[in-house]
């Protein structure tokens, strides 16, 4: 019968001084493992799975974190769990000798261990290492949650997702999917020959008034200055200087609320192509979740918590009006640039309004209240007004809606796109009305650089951003953002 190695009714904090006083007594013994600085290990635990019958009785070389221990008189088994999978050990005391068994025997779950030894198969079936030699490589002095109840806390898996990625091997899983999408949206890009740039981080100016900013000092400037709140300004800029087909992929800070589908640090894509519109955007969305379906996931039909979410082109397209009047019943062209009928139909349904908001803002809130929600299958919706659109061009026929879409898959906006403005007049007279009902409590104010770069000249031009851990959500069943980011922000624990 096995013996259980920890117990865990026994008192944490005897357990923790135990594995304290295991680590003092190695020091004391000359064999601290802290003081070994590397281990030549020729394969992971995947490596020795994936071709194990060429490697059978070969001797090998792999490390890895004890996860499971059953100590039987004069043999044992341990399961070692490496970066990319586990494998069983199998530790004889007439391989190892009386004292090196000994002390293996003293090893603690979560300890790393590093192992030389030869691939079998035991009685049981198990694809397993017969151990020649085993050394301690770092000695765990906290507990990993018992095997079969896990990490499930949800604050303390944020709070501790070193523990959360030990201990849970889906949301391991989770990170590698984000970081294979992350690679297929860069090869994708390359392949359409866009260059990836960056731009600044620090800004030093608040240049939005739609979010508000994390602000902070810069002593040797003796300036403000602010974390960006989106890649937008500073890639025109290179659009204007010649480099016609480009993406960031970065992080910007908004200083707002929090929930399942917001945190204030996340990832953003931007991207800008010289002498394309909105509609070309469109394809460039259709085209990057297909890339990432049949090269990440295998498939265009998304398995979403139980619903499939369909990504094959072409997505459905609606403009904003449209999505109004379907989910609403409000047709919003039968009272165009009305301001008191608008605001009569947001009173008789219930939709919540400022005193000062006009025709084009109350349409918006009506999408966001009735049609939002519903648009499940990828959707894009267009003719944004221009209120809510400083930077997008004017549409032709209706110079009081603009040529933005967003697009929207379970309810949720996954990218904001334009064609953009150019036209450095306009520009300029529309972030000044913008700055006149400036954001909170910092200074918003004009990017006068950026409208001199539009008046050197910038090409007609598409651009988009994408909201990156919300596409990750879906592609990988994720119900919060949390769940997609190795650290999201989180409150600090009282140390009181």
């Amino acid at each position: 019968m096995d013996k259980i190695v920890e117990n865990t009714e026994t008192d944490l904090n005897e357990i923790l001084r135990i594995r304290r006083e295991k680590l003092e007594a190695l020091k004391q013994e000359g064999r601290n493992p802290f003081d070994i600085t590397r281990f030549d290990r020729e394969y992971t635990a995947k490596e020795i799975l994936d071709n194990f019958d060429s490697l059978q009785n070969k001797e090998v070389s792999l490390a890895g974190r004890i996860m499971a221990k059953r100590i039987m008189g004069k043999a044992s088994f341990c399961h070692i769990q490496d970066g990319l999978d586990r494998i069983q050990l199998y530790v004889r005391i007439d391989e190892l000798g009386e004292d090196t068994y000994s002390e293996f025997r003293k090893y603690d779950i979560g300890d790393i261990v590093g192992v030389t030894g030869f691939p079998f198969i035991t009685r049981m079936g198990e694809k397993s290492i017969r151990v020649k030699s085993i050394v301690l490589l770092t000695k765990s002095l906290q507990v990993l949650p018992e095997k079969f109840h896990g990490l499930k806390d949800m604050d303390l898996r944020y709070r501790q997702r070193y523990v959360d990625l030990i201990v849970n091997p889906d949301v391991k899983s989770v990170f590698i999917t984000r970081a294979n999408i992350m690679k297929a949206i860069r090869e994708f890009m390359h392949s359409l020959g866009y260059l990836e740039v960056e731009t600044p981080v620090l800004h030093n100016q608040a240049t939005n008034a739609n979010a508000r900013p994390f602000a902070t000092y810069h002593n040797t400037l003796n300036i403000d200055m602010y974390l960006r709140i989106e890649l937008e300004l500073h890639l025109k800029r290179l659009i204007v200087g010649g480099l016609d087909k480009i993406f960031e992929i970065g992080k910007v800070f908004r200083n707002e609320g929090m929930d399942t589908r917001h945190n204030p640090e996340f990832t953003l894509m931007e991207l800008y192509e010289a002498y394309a519109d909105m509609y070309t955007m469109m394809e460039r969305a259709e085209q990057i979740f297909c890339y990432i379906a049949d090269n990440v996931s295998g498939t265009r039909k998304i398995d979403y918590q139980g619903q499939i979410i369909n990504v094959e082109a072409p997505w459905r397209r609606l403009t904003m009006i449209e999505a109004v009047k379907e989910y609403s019943g409000v047709d919003f062209d039968s009272f165009t640039l009305d301001d008191a009928a608008a605001r009569a139909a947001a009173k008789k349904h219930n939709v919540r309004i400022e005193k000062h908001w006009n025709w084009g803002m109350i349409l918006n809130a009506f999408f966001e209240e009735y049609a939002e929600k519903n648009l499940i299958q990828p959707t894009f919706i267009y003719q944004y007004p221009i209120e809510i659109s400083p930077l997008a061009k004017r549409n032709k026929e209706k110079p009081h809606l603009t040529e933005r879409f967003e697009f929207f898959v379970l309810g949720n906006e996954m990218g904001n796109a334009f064609s953009e403005l150019n036209d450095p007049v306009d520009q300029r007279e529309r972030l000044i009305a913008q700055a006149k009902s400036k954001f909170g409590e910092y200074d918003f104010t004009i990017d006068d650089d950026f409208i001199n770069a539009l008046e050197v000249g910038m090409p007609p031009t598409g651009g988009m951003g994408l909201g990156l851990e919300r596409m990750i959500m879906l592609f990988t069943n994720s119900t919060s953002i949390r769940d997609v980011m190795f650290f999201p922000t989180m409150k600090p624990e009282s140390n009181g």
